[in-house]
């Protein structure tokens, strides 16, 4: 069978080199004798790889000295609730809400302190990203999530929050475009759109606000960061095989072209289905220019009738699916399609289905 163009938005495609890599080294990784899945996390064979890992994140990060970088599980979720654990001094968040995943983080930051909830685009959808030029307050830390899966939207720049750390979500744009760890206290991301399988979060954080004493009382050893970073994310076992992938995912995006280089690549697969997009009487897209994701892109058919809608759907996706172009179905809260375009899909994918999409089009006007 041949390969797919997988347009899922997690887990997602991996680059196709990677796979093969892994594959030849399943039985015998570095001449061990043995496979990554079968290696205990603190034996000379392993050190050298989640070592390597952490040091292709700080290069193709640039990622500077007085933070730590942590390999942690549970996803992004379970750092809904370690940030306000960790973070916690005055007591008072600062949050956007732009769509479902800010949600869900608000509502965990809610069980430990106060949550402002500072601006939202919830009035249309959650279709943009509300402008929010300066946050001052007695907050502890102010919370974005730099990239919407569901919604298709993203931050095309950053609040200014002055001394106030800002914590951001960037599961699904994590190295898909240079991003300046400096201006973050914390960047956590869910490994599965850009960086590995699903099984191991990345986590950067400032050491300064990482607590010699838990602010909350009793909470749990695993949802330390000190106890992490202090273990160098070996408390317990890792999800070594997940990172030893990662590694490898690392490596291919340096050797093309580090962070630039996917951006170059994101942008040029973006701006091909959107100009698309704009420019059918067919299709439209659900995010505003402005505001709109190079990595998940939501778009309705001109279909205004709920059922009728819903069957051209289904018949897209299954004719989709069909032709190679698999997982396209829109998210229930958007309707419609969505193709998610990672760092591993490449123009050639995007090329196929806009042809696709241009002859559906024909056919079922």
């Amino acid at each position: 069978m041949n390969r797919v163009y997988n347009f899922s938005a997690g887990p997602s495609q991996l680059p196709e080199e990677v796979l093969k890599e892994a594959a030849a080294e399943m039985l015998d990784c570095n001449g061990t004798g043995q496979s990554v899945m079968e290696m205990s996390h603190r034996s000379k064979a392993y050190e050298p790889i989640i070592a390597e890992c952490e040091a292709l994140v700080r290069e193709l990060m640039n990622v500077p000295e007085n933070y730590k970088v942590l390999f942690l599980q549970g996803g992004a979720s379970t750092q809904f609730a370690m940030i306000p654990m960790n973070l916690k001094k005055k007591g008072k968040a600062a949050y956007v809400n732009t769509g479902v995943w800010s949600k869900k983080a608000i509502a965990e930051a809610k069980k430990y302190l106060d949550v402002d909830v500072i601006a939202s685009s919830d009035d249309k959808n959650f279709c943009y990203i509300p402008k929010v030029e300066k946050v001052t307050g007695d907050y502890d830390y102010v919370h974005i999530t730099l990239n919407n899966t569901i919604m298709g939207t993203h931050w095309e720049y950053l609040p200014d929050t002055g001394d106030i750390p800002l914590v951001t979500d960037a599961s699904s744009c994590i190295l898909s475009e240079p991003l300046d760890v400096s201006k973050f206290g914390v960047i956590y991301a869910g490994a599965q759109k850009n960086l590995a399988p699903a099984g191991v979060t990345l986590v950067i954080i400032r050491e300064d606000l990482i607590p010699e004493t838990m602010p909350v009382e009793n909470a749990p050893t695993m949802l330390q960061y000190k106890i992490h970073a202090e273990g160098g994310s070996m408390y317990n076992t890792p999800p070594c095989y997940t990172i030893y992938m990662m590694g490898k995912v690392l490596k291919w995006i340096k050797a093309n072209g580090g962070a630039e280089g996917m951006a170059k690549r994101n942008y040029e697969k973006a701006e091909y289905l959107y100009n698309y997009l704009d420019n059918s009487d067919y299709y439209h897209a659900t995010a505003e220019k402005g505001s709109r994701s190079i990595m998940n892109v939501p778009f309705l058919t001109k279909e205004t009738d709920p059922d009728a809608a819903s069957a051209i759907n289904k018949k897209f996706v299954a004719a989709a699916a069909a032709e190679g172009l698999v997982n396209l179905a829109g998210h229930r809260l958007v309707g419609g399609m969505r193709a998610s375009i990672y760092n591993a899909m490449d123009l050639e994918g995007v090329k196929k289905l806009v042809a696709f999409m241009d002859k559906f089009a024909a056919e079922n006007k």
